[in-house]
């Protein structure tokens, strides 16, 4: 089951979520538009502790428009979200920006025939948006999130580099780059086993 049809059927919507319920049935043919700030509280209640998003601010400007019983969403996202770092595991703030489309539908029952068109029950005739938000901020997110060279928890590398095989051609590997770069400075430059190597073989005239 898609989470959003279980938010509907469980009742969630209607406590922590209530104030994403779009009321399209009462609204009037045209564009009409709608505000949220989407905070700690927000990512907390969605995630429900298993998402790696600890929390955020993110703008949303949603725009429905209206044509007939179909109903055009568009959605606008501008912010910043905290997630563990995949090296230090640290918090990292990664910048939200994205634009959306959605399309909803009346019919007889829930149901998604595509990631963007959803029917909801004509009866109703309300959708709540809550967990598309969070597809499209989760969506937003790179799927390589690490810290800019040096801004990682340096202990915390430390110990999970123990417990990782790391390979020095990686150019994800920038802790070990940093340290490197800490050596050329402390006059400590790096040297190539392979000329060492040469260094030891006598060569005569």
């Amino acid at each position: 089951m898609r989470p959003f049809l279980y938010m509907v059927q469980t009742g969630i919507v209607v406590g922590k979520f209530g104030i994403y319920n779009i009321p399209l049935r009462g609204l009037s043919e045209g564009s009409h538009t709608f505000n949220y700030v989407l905070d700690k509280t927000y990512f907390t209640n969605i995630g429900d502790g298993e998402s790696d998003i600890r929390r955020g601010d993110v703008s949303v400007e949603l725009v429905v428009k209206r044509i007939g019983s179909t109903f055009e969403f568009g959605f606008d996202l501008n912010g910043v979200v905290s997630v563990p770092c995949d090296r230090c595991l640290d918090d990292l703030s990664v910048e939200v920006v994205a634009q959306n489309k959605l399309f909803v539908k009346f019919g007889k029952e829930y149901s998604e025939e595509s990631d963007e068109i959803v029917v909801i029950p004509e009866d109703e005739g309300e959708i709540n948006i809550a967990w598309f938000l969070f597809e499209f901020v989760s969506l937003s997110i790179p799927m390589k999130r690490v810290h800019a060279p040096g801004k990682c928890n340096r202990m915390m590398s430390t110990k999970l580099n123990k417990h990782r095989a790391t390979n020095a051609d990686d150019e994800d590997d920038i802790d070990t780059m940093d340290s490197d770069a800490h050596n050329e400075e402390a006059g400590e430059m790096p040297t190539d086993p392979r000329w060492d190597a040469l260094k030891d073989i006598n060569v005569e005239d």
